[in-house]
């Protein structure tokens, strides 16, 4: 593709360290936005966080296929790299990082980097092996470019703790910094895959953030975490969720498992449900 006026595009990690290199040698700060590309207000919100937090912005674009379970949508994942690099370049990104797969993941590629416990729960139990692409994903973007700081969309709040027990545990001098979820009008929060709804299922999938703040109103005022969880998955249900796969409130800073009896301190909800092919997900503070 051509490249963006004032944007430079660079699909190698040669590339993208030669740049990186050059800012540093001026003094300069870095701030890195992993993205999947199918850019919006949400991701746009993030490259905005990381302009205030450092001198230099990078964004990449990759899908990445060793996050994709082998009946999901990487095939169908949206692409839109002009549109891209366009809205990148109108919040002043100062370097796209595009690679192609074999960059990120060259023939003989045979290492994977495994999270515990904090994979195994929620999405993990969902999509078995997700969090283990995200983290090697991560793991690759952030040893190739080497910024100070990294910025992610608290709407993937599962993904922020993921990323930040990785770096901590293999001493990366990075900071993970988490950006409020972006939402539509209605509440629903915004996302690439909200382009698979169809007209009717745009309007059920407004119902996921009503019931969750519901819920949060009930455990604020007394209810079970149990009781909770349950009248919450039965309420997407009768919206027309056709499959729920979870209601959770877990322990904001470890994802550990809180309830049965009422809420005793500060918490996350969380939820995952599908409409037709597309399957949503949510958080919000308790």
């Amino acid at each position: 593709m051509t490249e963006t006026p004032n944007l430079p595009i660079v699909r190698t990690v040669a590339a993208l360290r030669a740049h990186t290199r050059l800012w540093r040698e001026r003094g300069e700060t870095i701030a890195l936005v992993p993205t999947m590309g199918a850019l919006h207000e949400g991701h746009l919100s993030l490259v905005r966080m990381a302009r205030v937090q450092a001198d230099r912005v990078v964004a990449s674009i990759f899908v990445n296929p060793k996050q994709f379970g082998p009946k999901e949508d990487f095939a169908a994942y949206p692409r839109d790299e002009r549109t891209d690099a366009d809205l990148l370049a109108g919040e002043r990104c100062d370097l796209m990082y595009a690679p192609d797969p074999a960059e990120i993941y060259p023939p003989g590629f045979s290492t994977t980097v495994s999270i515990g416990a904090l994979a195994q729960v929620m999405d993990g139990a969902a999509r078995p092996g997700h969090f283990d692409g995200v983290a090697t994903v991560v793991t690759k973007l952030l040893t190739q470019c080497a910024p100070n700081v990294a910025i992610f969309g608290e709407k993937d709040y599962q993904q922020l703790l993921v990323i930040r027990r990785l770096i901590k545990d293999l001493d990366l001098q990075i900071e993970a910094l988490g950006a409020p979820i972006v939402r539509a009008p209605d509440g629903l929060a915004l996302s690439s895959r909200n382009a698979y709804l169809s007209p009717a299922e745009r309007q059920i999938a407004a119902t996921l953030p009503m019931v969750l703040n519901e819920a949060a109103r009930s455990l604020t005022g007394g209810r079970t975490v149990a009781e909770t969880e349950s009248l919450a998955r039965a309420a997407l249900s009768a919206s027309g969720f056709q499959k729920v796969d979870y209601v959770e409130v877990r322990g904001a800073d470890d994802l550990s498992r809180l309830g049965p009896g009422p809420l005793t301190g500060p918490g996350r909800l969380f939820a995952a449900a599908w409409l037709g092919k597309t399957r949503l997900i949510d958080n919000l503070a308790v």
